[in-house]
């Protein structure tokens, strides 16, 4: 499905979020910005963008972005070189939940968008938790469920209405753009998750919330 839908994802994250996501992103980064992270890695990093604005923002000397779809990957690796950042920024097909480093490795961990779509959950936490440093970050950004009326009411009409209509419209993949607000749904956001976090050995976890609860920023100390 990703594969399917990667030569028009960032049109079409942009235009379906009325390019609120560029903003969510760019304070999530923000989130890493007191420990000046210096060899990061970003999970589910499709086609690149948050490890754009990682490198934008805070400088770092590597940037290693892990994904499983390899349509994803190729835009990713083309927008790399267009930009000259092959020095820095580097992709690689690999499952979140089971990472190909060692233990303690990463100043710094992002996910945007991804944390949802892991098979297991837990694992996908426990594997990142493994791979960072003592004292390294986690921020992960992802959708949540608006629960106050009448945000939570008209964010489900688009999610499930105007959203699946444009992405199939754009994208050509009938299921892609209703599996989000499928996937969405499912998803343990808030509490829940911090609590996940919590579980397999992270400190000090908060949850932030943004634009009336459509999308979190969590993040964890090692």
């Amino acid at each position: 499905m990703f594969n399917n839908i990667s030569g028009t994802y960032d049109f079409l994250n942009h235009f379906l979020s009325l390019g609120i996501d560029i903003l969510w992103r760019k304070k999530a980064i923000k989130e890493l910005k007191a420990i000046k992270p210096r060899i990061m890695l970003d999970v589910a990093t499709g086609t690149g963008d948050f490890a754009f604005e990682a490198i934008s923002i805070l400088k770092p000397e590597k940037i290693i972005g892990v994904d499983i779809s390899e349509g994803m990957l190729d835009v990713a690796r083309k927008k790399i070189n267009d930009r000259n950042l092959q020095h820095i920024f580097s992709v690689q097909m690999g499952d979140s939940e089971g990472l190909h480093f060692s233990d303690d490795h990463f100043d710094a961990i992002t996910v945007a968008f991804g944390v949802r779509n892991y098979q297991n959950l837990e694992k996908g936490l426990a594997d990142m938790y493994r791979v960072l440093k003592p004292e390294g970050k986690i921020v992960i950004l992802e959708f949540s469920k608006p629960r106050a009326f009448p945000v939570k009411q008209g964010y489900n009409f688009y999610s499930n209405q105007v959203l699946p209509f444009f992405g199939k419209l754009f994208s050509k993949d009938n299921s892609a753009y209703t599996y989000l607000p499928e996937s969405v749904a499912a998803f343990p956001d808030g509490e829940d998750f911090i609590k996940l976090m919590n579980k397999v050995g992270f400190k000090k976890s908060k949850d932030i919330r943004l634009t009336f609860g459509i999308c979190a920023i969590y993040t964890g100390i090692k």
